[in-house]
């Protein structure tokens, strides 16, 4: 696979970095608005600047990374798509509904592979959780917890551009329920709270927030979010079920445990999800590839990028409304 990626940032760095160690793809064009984080990335990895717009005109490639700024998301999917392109793109495709739906017509009459940046489906932990749940390991599945926290919260200023809590850090959550539940969501009810910051919520959002989704079948799924974690980037998930328990715990730098007249000590959770989630961006890389190669659907796709929204869309609305939403009305 000859790929470009179109954005330079943070998370168009990391991308970068994990295409380097996968034999399959080849970085050969990097495009940002920023022209110097473009050249510098460039340098680093042996690729060539390029505009956006020359992206999809070349015909030598067969890929696109967007890591672009989130409201450059839809447009640059569907040129990619039209283009003939395979289709790596990072979430959301855009913030609201509609717009994504528009980009997913798009899709629909061009058959090309593309999978969106939903990576903590590709972590190990969460993989093998997924795998005992499919053989049924602890039985029939009642409840699934799942705690997501971040070290410290972003700057007020991000809220806006970020379309707030529950569309840029819960949304990573709503498609981890749905994949792990594995049968439709019909209500989402929401609380939360500003308890850390007061410019969040003077912005209009929430840095706390709990979550519970229900399913046809009556399970339960309860989301935790907190914008701040003293001692690290807090990432676990537990699944309850009828003949036992599953749990996917914190990653830290070593398994290393002290014991000693203190009591017991172990490391800290990893700091943030570069360290946390550097393994799922590699297996992502690799899925994308390999669901090019194989002409198969990729592990996350466009469509799971939608129906994550909605679930953030009634999640916004049941805090807003303070009540129970039925997903059904999330159109």
């Amino acid at each position: 696979m000859r790929l470009a990626l179109i954005g330079a940032g943070r998370i168009g760095k990391v991308h970068a970095q994990t295409i380097a160690r996968n034999p399959g793809v080849t970085l050969v064009a990097i495009a940002d608005f920023h022209a110097e984080a473009a050249r510098a990335l460039a340098r680093e990895h042996g690729a060539q600047v390029v505009e956006a717009d020359a992206v999809f005109e070349d015909s030598n490639i067969d890929a696109v990374l967007i890591a672009s700024s989130t409201p450059t998301h839809a447009e640059y999917l569907e040129r990619a798509a039209q283009n003939g392109k395979a289709i790596l793109c990072e979430k959301p495709i855009a913030l609201d509904l509609e717009r994504t739906r528009a980009a997913l017509d798009v899709l629909e009459t061009h058959t090309v592979t593309c999978a969106l940046g939903f990576n903590r489906r590709h972590d190990p932990q969460f993989a093998a959780l997924k795998q005992a749940l499919v053989e049924g390991r602890i039985g029939d599945l009642e409840t699934l917890t799942i705690t997501s926290r971040d070290p410290s919260p972003p700057p007020a200023e991000y809220v806006d551009a970020s379309g707030g809590l529950f569309r840029d850090m819960t949304i990573h959550d709503f498609d981890m329920a749905r994949w792990l539940l594995d049968e439709p969501i019909t209500h989402v009810h929401a609380e939360g709270s500003c308890l850390i910051d007061p410019a969040i919520g003077e912005a209009g959002d929430v840095d706390t927030a709990m979550v519970t989704l229900t399913t046809a079948s009556g399970r339960l799924c309860h989301i935790s979010n907190s914008r701040r974690s003293c001692y690290g980037y807090d990432q676990r998930i537990e699944a309850f079920g009828s003949a036992g328990m599953l749990q996917a715990q914190n990653e830290t730098e070593t398994r290393l445990r002290f014991t000693g007249e203190p009591g017991q000590l172990e490391e800290k959770p990893k700091r943030f999800f570069l360290e946390r989630y550097a393994e799922a961006y590699s297996r992502e890389i690799g899925d994308f590839v390999e669901a090019w190669q194989a002409q198969r659907a990729p592990l996350a796709g466009a469509k799971d990028g939608l129906e994550a929204l909605r679930l953030a869309e009634a999640a916004e609305r049941s805090l807003k409304e303070g009540c129970r939403i039925a997903l059904d009305d999330i159109h």
